[in-house]
């Protein structure tokens, strides 16, 4: 067969018992059977009408995750259409909650089609404060790789909202924002940084992903640099390792400066980052001034050898 119009979707889908109450497995068999009797446009066209009239989430998975495979932009109809729920009248047995599995598969299917025409479903999802978490989740990963600067401003809206009651959802609504590039996310990122404290604080892995984003950014201005230098001061050693990597790309004094007083920080990671850091900077000559000095730790000696080492091997 090469015609996708003389396929007659309807005897293929019972043939496959698409839409019945058969047990799964079976199904499953039989889909995978036509892959030897139908070419990848016709099996494309095929799962798409399946995905239209389908409504176990085992199945549609199953489909979801093979039209992904094939990445065809005929597919982002259907998968629009079932990530926003329509045509599905939710019932006993199958109530909206049933398929959050199904719809975050189809964000993540949406977004490797790369279709700018997606966004506004997705940010629909995101931007409804009544739907699942684990959709809004998966909605704002697939914008952050979708990379359409469109939906820089929903998702700066989402990392400011200290309403929001998924701290996750803002954590990743930050590294979709790291991912499009857009400076304007640059003052939403920072206030993160401003606003929060502590390593008990929930928000803590927040402030890891606003300095990761903010890292690919790359603003380099005075209050960037002062939410970074507060962050080195953070009870969370991460934040402190995170903020050593984005304050390298400064390369002034002060920025150096501070990155070596990480040198004496109390977590032994820490230590170890600011010392990679400083060599990044100054080259071998700061790990022997490490090595030669008392005053550094036990920890920064060993990562300065280690450096050394490796150089010294790549160099043979």
């Amino acid at each position: 067969m090469s015609d996708n119009n003389a396929l007659d979707f309807n005897i293929i889908a019972s043939d496959c018992l698409i839409a019945t109450n058969t047990d799964s497995t079976k199904v499953f068999d039989l889909l995978q059977k036509l892959k030897n009797k139908y070419s990848e446009m016709e099996l494309i066209a095929i799962f798409n009408y399946f995905l239209k009239i389908e409504y176990r989430a085992d199945v549609l998975c199953w489909l979801i995750r093979e039209l992904d495979r094939y990445r065809d932009s005929s597919s982002l109809a259907p998968l629009t259409e079932l990530l926003l729920m329509r045509d599905r009248t939710p019932n006993a047995d199958y109530h909206r909650d049933y398929y959050t599995n199904v719809r975050v598969l189809c964000a993540k299917a949406i977004s490797n089609l790369k279709d700018h025409n997606s966004v506004h479903a997705l940010l629909y999802c995101l931007n409804d404060k009544n739907e699942n978490y684990k959709i809004r989740l998966s909605c704002a990963d697939a914008l952050g790789k979708l990379g359409d600067k469109y939906a820089v401003t929903s998702l700066m809206d989402v990392v400011s909202d200290e309403d929001e009651k998924s701290v996750y959802i803002r954590e990743s609504a930050a590294v979709a924002l790291g991912l499009i590039g857009d400076m304007r996310a640059v003052d939403s990122l920072v206030k993160v940084l401003e606003n929060q404290s502590g390593i008990m604080d929930k928000f803590s892995y927040l402030k890891e992903k606003a300095i990761e984003a903010l890292c690919r950014l790359n603003p380099n201005n005075d209050r960037t640099f002062n939410a970074l230098k507060k962050s080195l001061n953070d009870e969370n050693p991460q934040v402190r390792i995170n903020s050593i990597e984005a304050l390298m790309d400064y390369e002034t004094q002060e920025a150096e400066s501070l990155i070596k007083n990480m040198l004496f920080d109390e977590d032994e990671e820490v230590q170890r980052n600011a010392v990679i850091a400083m060599y990044n900077i100054k080259g071998e000559s700061v790990l022997k001034e490490i090595l030669a000095e008392g005053k550094y730790s036990v920890i920064c000696k060993e990562e300065a050898q280690n450096i050394l080492d490796n150089e010294k091997d790549y160099e043979e």
